[in-house]
């Protein structure tokens, strides 16, 4: 059984849209991975939820304990009040981020994942870095197009 894993996670749009950019730190063990990617044009919620799709997407044994810290109280609060699932019961029908919710809960299926908010630009060491990560990869020359992403 591989050891528990912690992910930490942030997401960043300068400009809400705007250029964003994810950041995640996952630890397991002696091991520490940084992942981080920019878009051209996205939302801050995106990259949030992007983050964890990301980091979760990255975990090489099904069946993993993870624990999740995120700054995010739209993604801590969707998966922890169980209010994603009943979005996915009527089709994500007038929501956003449609593409990856189904994304994120594909992933998540996988894994027995806990969520733990944490207060974001505050003491922990971990979603700090997760946010310099995120916010390199918006400022960044090599910016991809987040497809999914679609003006209101």
């Amino acid at each position: 059984m591989p050891a528990p894993i912690t992910i930490y996670t942030d997401g960043s749009a300068l400009g809400n849209p705007g250029p964003g950019g994810y950041g995640a730190v996952l630890i397991s063990g002696p091991y520490r991975k940084e992942l981080s990617q920019g878009f051209r044009l996205t939302t801050n919620n995106r990259m949030e939820l992007m983050a964890v799709c990301a980091a979760l997407e990255r975990l090489k044994y099904d069946g993993s304990d993870v624990t999740l810290y995120s700054d995010s109280k739209y993604v801590v609060d969707a998966v922890e009040k169980r209010w994603v699932f009943g979005w996915e019961k009527k089709g994500f029908a007038g929501k956003k981020n449609p593409d990856l919710w189904r994304r994120f809960l594909q992933v998540y299926r996988r894994h027995h994942v806990r969520f733990v908010w944490v207060k974001g630009h505050a003491e922990t060491v971990e979603n700090n870095r997760c946010d310099t990560l995120a916010v390199a990869a918006a400022s960044s020359s090599n910016l991809l197009e987040d497809t999914g992403y679609a003006a209101e």
